[in-house]
């Protein structure tokens, strides 16, 4: 429901374009790493993802889970909540096993949260925490780098901002890009893997910033 939910409402806030480094058809029990840079983007990446023929279970701040309808939607797809900082994170980990066992796919923001950031432009991924790189070793899953660029046109910055972004998005429909790597196996220790999925990530965003001619992509 919510990969075909941000499919409508997506293309109602900016106009959505998607790439792929290759054939889009993901493997099942796939990994999907995408950046994070705005409240808007996790519905921007499942609209893209929607396109290809994706449902991913999310991994998602467990603070979602609190509000009534949307949390019992979550709970009923089998979406995933984080517990930050807390002993039921590890929680967290097991389920996401569990539906990669199943031949889901799962998404996974390896950031952690939100850069705190006030401007609307594009910047690198921030630092990857470690459970990208957990998940991957136990479970012997490919991971799917996912970039995606212009959710900050949408929302961004203080609350205020944020509203505003999101009330004047229809009007103004800024470019949205998301672009798909190449799946890749992380083999080795924890820092190794973090640092090649941060990589892959980092990579992919840079190709769908490009796309929407952000300064960042291209001076890199």
């Amino acid at each position: 429901m919510l990969s075909r939910l941000a499919d409508v409402l997506v293309p109602a806030v900016g106009r959505l374009t998607v790439t792929a480094d290759a054939d889009p058809v993901l493997s099942p029990g796939s990994i999907l790493a995408a950046n994070h840079t705005s409240l808007a983007d996790p519905a921007v990446v499942l609209a893209a993802l929607h396109r290809l023929g994706v449902q991913p279970v999310v991994m998602a701040a467990a603070g979602l889970w609190r509000a009534p309808l949307l949390g019992r939607a979550l709970t009923r797809e089998g979406h995933i909540p984080v517990h930050r900082r807390d002993p039921r994170a590890a929680r967290a980990l097991d389920l996401a096993a569990a539906a990669l066992d199943e031949g889901r796919l799962v998404l996974i923001y390896a950031e952690g949260g939100i850069p705190l950031r006030r401007d609307a432009a594009e910047a690198a991924p921030e630092p990857f925490r470690s459970g990208l790189a957990r998940l991957a070793e136990r479970t012997g899953a490919p991971v799917v780098p996912v970039g995606q660029a212009g959710a900050r046109r949408v929302t961004s910055g203080s609350t205020a901002k944020q509203l505003a972004g999101l009330l004047t998005a229809p009007l103004r429909r800024p470019d949205l890009h998301v672009h798909v790597g190449l799946p890749l196996a992380l083999t080795g220790g924890h820092p190794a893997n973090t640092q090649r999925a941060h990589r892959a990530v980092t990579a992919a965003w840079r190709t769908a910033a490009a796309q929407l001619g952000e300064p960042a992509a291209l001076a890199a």
